[in-house]
């Protein structure tokens, strides 16, 4: 039922995603969304997959190779960790990724960011990074990324595809048409770096505290929304 869905959301709304090659010639940052264990790792939380989910272990196997040639082209990197106090929810979501604890960690393969040169790691308390790239004084960690590095073009990569990553996503977009980001031109989502979380309909019909939330279809409903605002959407990446 869900695929037969999933191909009538790709006839009714489809999404124009074509390959991206990735050279010097156009300065270009890699930003990754939550790829924390509080989203990512098997049993690590309340948002975490409660089983082996294949569309999250793949985009975590995507995101780590981007990251990685990222960072052998000492390319810029921008990682943002979802991270709460417990004083501090957000609802209408369960306590996640509460600060000092393993759920707001990075995922085992990315550790190596936390000593690599050529990243920024940025903790937020909300789903859009772009909010939570401001500091009390009103800088912006992210804006400041962007001019210092003097970055043409964005890669975004993570979780979740129609959530965290389509809020900072549109807010970059925004920006951008304001004014706020030069000398950024380029908003690009890797669809295969991209996943979201799971809820089928027959579970939530059994727990009145859960929303219905279809992975697949959620997923493309993300890069559907983002690609109609004005983001580029990559197939694949790939690298000259």
């Amino acid at each position: 039922m869900v695929s037969k869905t999933v191909e009538l959301l790709r006839e009714e709304i489809p999404v124009k995603q074509q390959p991206l090659t990735l050279s010097g010639d156009t300065k270009t940052g890699l930003v990754l969304v939550d790829l924390v264990n509080g989203f990512c790792t098997v049993g690590a939380g309340n948002l975490a997959p409660k089983e082996p989910d294949e569309q999250i272990s793949k985009m975590v196997e995507e995101s780590v190779r981007l990251a990685k040639a990222f960072s052998e082209k000492k390319w810029p990197i921008f990682a943002f960790f979802d991270c709460h106090y417990p004083d501090r929810p957000e609802p209408p979501y369960p306590p996640h990724c509460l600060t000092g604890t393993d759920e707001a960690k990075l995922v085992p393969d990315l550790l190596w960011l936390e000593n690599e040169p050529n990243a920024t790691l940025r903790r937020k308390e909300c789903t859009d990074g772009f909010l939570g790239s401001i500091d009390k004084d009103g800088s912006n960690v992210f804006i400041d990324w962007v001019k210092n590095n003097q970055i043409k073009q964005i890669l975004v990569a993570g979780i979740c595809t129609d959530i965290c990553v389509l809020d900072f996503v549109c807010s970059v977009l925004s920006a951008r048409n304001r004014g706020f980001l030069p000398p950024l031109e380029n908003v690009i989502v890797s669809s295969q770096a991209c996943s979201t979380y799971d809820v089928p309909l027959h579970v939530a019909k059994t727990n009145k505290e859960v929303v219905s939330h279809p992975q697949e279809v959620m997923h493309h409903v993300g890069l559907y929304i983002a690609w109609g605002r004005g983001a580029q959407i990559a197939s694949e990446v790939l690298f000259e």
